[in-house]
């Protein structure tokens, strides 16, 4: 059955089968919500993550893998194992919310883009993508699938203020198995966003996860996960049966 039409050039279009409906995420005390574009991930942004996978960090420049935007999960959500994988990793994370456009933003101006900021956790399927390192393809099936992008509430960035030495964590089961500073980003924010915006035009409603730090590992079925960022709403996610 056709979706219902639309309107483009002044003409009415029938669609051959509904579009997908609109992806948001709620804002702290706030009724209205954050609707979602494209979601870019930073990789090794925390060099003692990168030590532990056993990589070096790049210090001539970050690099990014994408996440479509089905991959969205919102907090409080109970997710079934994902499929096709037998080593699923949390991977705990700062998420810029970005508001206004830049493209080939400097440094000194790349947070006049930034609307906001808030707490998500990359689910990743490890042994899909350390298959896929070893013969030198994408990541795609390791870090792109329904309900990878776990995310929370989004928090103004006014109401957050300055990132600076802020404390992030992430429990597993009541235990710490995550603890860093996002001092601790080899690459900041601004640096980010300003290199990216060389390569994307970054639209409101696009969100950069910006790396995880050392202490990630495998999630179970009946597994708690909560993520915590100072001054930021966590994240938490219960990990079901799978499908």
């Amino acid at each position: 059955m056709a979706g219902k039409a639309s309107h483009k050039g002044g003409m009415t279009q029938d669609m051959l089968f509904a579009p997908p409906e609109g992806l948001a995420i709620p804002v702290a005390g706030d009724s209205r919500q954050f609707p979602l574009r494209r979601i870019f991930c930073v990789g090794r942004n925390y060099a003692a993550h990168a030590a532990e996978m056993g990589n070096e960090v790049d210090r001539e420049a970050p690099f990014y893998f994408t996440k479509s935007a089905h991959a969205l999960c919102l907090s409080g959500a109970t997710i079934p194992y994902p499929p096709g994988t037998q080593d699923c990793h949390y991977e705990m994370e700062f998420v810029v919310a970005i508001g206004a456009p830049a493209f080939r933003v400097t440094k000194a101006d790349a947070m006049q883009a930034v609307w906001g900021y808030g707490c998500g956790i990359d689910l990743t399927r490890r042994d899909l993508q350390g298959a896929a390192k070893d013969k030198r393809r994408p990541w795609d099936l390791g870090k792109d699938f329904e309900n990878s992008a776990l995310m929370a509430a989004l928090t103004p960035a006014d109401a957050f203020g300055e990132i600076g030495q802020q404390r992030i964590t992430l429990r597993q089961d009541g235990e710490i198995v995550q603890d860093a500073s996002l001092g601790d980003m080899v690459w900041s924010v601004p640096e980010l966003i300003a290199h990216l915006s060389g390569y994307y035009h970054l639209l409101p409603g696009d969100l950069i996860y910006t790396g995880t730090p050392a202490g990630v590992g495998p999630v179970q079925p009946g597994s708690v996960l909560v993520g915590e960022i100072e001054g930021l709403e966590p994240v938490r996610v219960t990990i079901g049966e799978a499908e």
